[in-house]
């Protein structure tokens, strides 16, 4: 049942912010041409590091991405060691992705509200939540791993 969870809540979450509502946007879009297909990089990359997290949430942390059925066990590892919050890196990596093959300022648009509003539910509620679920172990986890972007090692 895990596997059904996950493509649940992949369908409601990121599925709306990546896929649903930048279609919606760019109906009658047609690629920019030119250059336009180096946005296929962030693209991919977006996809398999999103896969990548889907995976190690349900394999390690026995859950799903969606607040509603979270991982039961804090989840460190992968691109967790690397990032805290690679999931939405990799939902924010695809829709510059697509504003590059679509050469789309309304998509660069809704991929500046989508990161302001990761970033306010990361800091109001996804990070005290985790504090208040996983204690000792999250605090030291936040202390090590950034937020957002890597630290050089």
């Amino acid at each position: 049942m895990l596997v059904v969870r996950s493509l649940i809540s992949i369908a409601v979450l990121p599925g709306i912010v990546a896929v649903i509502v930048p279609w919606r946007l760019l109906r009658d879009a047609i690629p920019a041409g030119g250059i336009a297909w180096v946005g296929v990089l962030p693209l991919g990359l977006g996809f398999a590091l999103f896969t990548w997290c889907v995976w190690d949430f349900a394999a390690r942390g026995r859950g799903t991405l969606a607040p509603w059925d979270a991982p039961r066990r804090l989840v460190a590892s992968g691109p967790y060691r690397v990032v805290r919050n690679p999931m939405y890196v990799a939902v924010t990596t695809i829709l510059i992705g697509e504003a590059i093959v679509f050469g789309s300022l309304t998509i660069v648009l809704w991929l500046a509200f989508v990161a302001l509003s990761f970033h306010g539910f990361v800091v109001l509620y996804e990070e005290p939540s985790l504090e208040r679920t996983f204690g000792e172990s999250y605090r030291a986890y936040r202390h090590d791993v950034p937020r957002w972007i890597p630290r050089a090692r």
